[in-house]
């Protein structure tokens, strides 16, 4: 099944893949509560992104639907995309200021939580957050090589703390910017 990303282009459905994305799959109630919406609207969004492929049922959730993003095909890639018209480009600058706008808005609400003491996390903070910036000089093509060594190590990490005690998920941004 082809993705339709423009599914995506309504704040919503994008917080909603980013909510799945990040805390693994929940019902329409956990996130209308975790996005403040309604059930009602957030059901209707969860429909939407099952239409468009990216969201689909856990697998024997039963009355109590639990959704999850579509997972990568057999060969590990991920769902494949529709093929790309005239408003992708529009669509993908859409989605890259939406992406920047999470980041600033969960970044923002972790700097306050953690100045005021309020993050809830036991334990040196430096521990599970870190904030920094570089400046790297590349070529285009180590640029590309870098950010697939990024993914890399990114994948490598996934599941890595999966039954270990104490183990927390943590967000992970990568952004690569030309600054000249």
């Amino acid at each position: 099944m082809a993705v339709d990303r423009s599914a995506l282009a309504h704040p919503v459905r994008s917080r909603i893949v980013a909510h799945l994305r990040t805390h693994g799959p929940g019902t329409s109630a956990d996130l209308a509560r975790a996005l403040d919406t309604s059930t009602g609207v957030t059901s209707y969004h969860l429909r939407l992104l099952a239409e468009a492929g990216l969201v689909q049922d856990e697998p024997g959730s039963g009355r109590r639907r639990t959704w999850r993003l579509t997972p990568p095909s057999a060969d590990g890639t991920a769902p494949a995309q529709a093929p790309e018209d005239d408003d992708a480009q529009a669509l993908d600058t859409w989605l890259e200021h939406d992406l920047v706008d999470l980041f600033a808005t969960r970044a923002h609400a972790h700097v306050e939580a953690r100045a005021a003491g309020t993050d809830g996390r036991p334990g040196p903070h430096d521990a599970w957050s870190h904030l920094q910036d570089d400046a790297v000089l590349v070529s285009a093509d180590q640029a590309v090589a870098l950010r697939a060594e990024l993914d890399a190590v990114l994948q490598r990490y996934r599941r890595l703390g999966q039954g270990t005690p104490g183990a927390r998920r943590v967000v992970a941004w990568t952004a690569l910017l030309p600054v000249d």
